[in-house]
């Protein structure tokens, strides 16, 4: 991004910890964000510019979805990550995905693409719906831009006191989310966001994770979440390491889910997409 939308720091840091949460995450979320892909019209032999690619989780999906016939280049600000992704495509064999380290609005990318897509980035930048309206530039008239994003306020409606642990865990994410800035409410501002950056009315969609089974992957991936952020936790003192004991939380959720028989509920990914105007470019 632009040097004022790369000023906010992005609130799970940076370290092996926190690639490997990426991907559990992409593991979880894989079928949500295929669909959203898909419906979005995201199909063989488009090229496709996947913003703040990450480890490559998006990208991948994307390249399965354009074939060998299309190309999929994704875009990061953190080249130390970019040689995870770059290792996973080859892993796969896949030979339709180039990663490029650098601010995607500086970098020559060639011919437009046919679409945009990014998840989880549009909630770290300050001015969303200007950088929007900058990246709309490496998108031909008629493609289609597709972004998906979190709510961790939606939680709020899930809590009850049989499962105290569960409303704890969810108070103090969404507090050091905002502390830190990021906007932890996007998911829900992504219609807001897309008409003031001059494209039509977006398609809209949503997916949660909900479980409550005693084998349930969702269980490590809530601990690995804090475990990203309790650095954050203990700066802003929200909590301490020893409050929120990381190792422990997945037989704690486990045991109140089990005696509430509630499930868990993680804070749902909202999409939205819609295509460039053919007349405004």
């Amino acid at each position: 991004m632009t040097d004022q939308n790369s000023q906010r720091k992005y609130t799970m840091g940076r370290s092996d910890e926190e690639t490997e949460r990426l991907i559990e995450q992409s593991r979880l979320f894989e079928p949500i964000t295929r669909r959203f892909l898909t419906s979005a019209g995201i199909s063989e032999g488009m090229r496709v510019l996947d913003i703040g690619s990450g480890a490559g989780d998006v990208s991948l999906i994307a390249a399965e979805l354009v074939g060998p016939e299309g190309q999929v280049v994704g875009v990061d600000m953190n080249p130390d990550i970019l040689e995870i992704a770059r290792t996973r495509v080859q892993e796969v064999g896949y030979e339709n995905v180039a990663f490029l380290a650098g601010d995607v609005q500086t970098m020559d990318l060639g011919d437009r693409f046919d679409a945009l897509v990014g998840r989880l980035v549009l909630m770290y930048l300050p001015d969303p719906v200007t950088a929007l309206k900058q990246l709309l530039n490496q998108v031909r008239p008629g493609g289609i831009v597709m972004f998906q994003e979190i709510d961790f306020t939606i939680t709020e409606t899930y809590k009850h006191p049989d499962t105290p642990l569960m409303g704890q865990l969810g108070d103090w994410i969404v507090e050091v989310f905002e502390r830190s800035g990021a906007n932890a409410t996007m998911g829900l501002e992504l219609y807001r966001v897309f008409t003031e950056a001059g494209l039509p009315e977006p398609t809209l969609d949503a997916g949660l994770l909900v479980g409550a089974a005693s084998d349930w992957p969702g269980y490590s991936y809530v601990a690995n979440s804090f475990r990203s952020v309790v650095p954050l936790l203990e700066h802003y003192g929200i909590a301490t390491a020893e409050e929120v004991d990381v190792d422990t939380i997945p037989q704690r959720v486990r045991e109140e889910i089990e005696a509430s028989k509630r499930p868990v509920v993680v804070p749902p990914h909202f999409a939205a997409w819609a295509r460039t105007n053919v007349e405004n470019q």
